[in-house]
């Protein structure tokens, strides 16, 4: 699917759906690592991550554009348009949006991979991380003790 594809489904969801139309820009955005889309406050585009159109296929994205476009016609019209506003929760119930979309292979892929393992050397406390942590200027939290990697 391309940006124009998406667009023209984004502006026919709108209609559709809301009544309203879609001035703004619809595109995919590539670096989208942990959402399936957002929407911009400033510029009132939509940005959609494209991994999820080819993992899950045009019902996920169906779902991520009338999520987004919840966002969009609420902030427009001046109502409450964050997760927890009962403004957005209503008009998701609505239209049928989901509030949270599927989780990709990757991410679950990423979640569950803890690299790196440090001990305390007075206490001996492990404590496991994804990211290296720099044990000269980090100490144990318990004990303020000097860490060693072990893994």
């Amino acid at each position: 699917m391309t940006n124009e594809q998406l667009q023209l489904l984004v502006e026919a969801i709108s209609t559709n759906l809301f009544n309203r139309p879609f001035v703004h820009k619809a595109i995919f955005n590539k670096s989208l690592r942990t959402t399936g889309g957002r929407y911009l406050l400033h510029t009132h585009n939509i940005e959609v991550n494209p991994k999820y159109f080819e993992e899950f296929g045009a019902d996920e994205l169906e779902g991520i554009i009338k999520h987004e476009l919840c966002h969009y016609h609420l902030h427009l019209q001046g109502k409450g348009y964050k997760h927890r506003d009962q403004d957005f929760k209503q008009l998701l119930m609505k239209v049928g949006a989901p509030r949270f979309c599927s989780t990709l292979s990757s991410a679950q892929k990423r979640r569950s991979t803890v690299s790196y393992a440090y001990q305390c050397t007075s206490c001996e406390l492990v404590y496991r991380r994804k990211k290296r942590v720099n044990t000269i200027k980090y100490v144990c939290g318990k004990c303020k003790g000097k860490l060693k990697q072990i893994e």
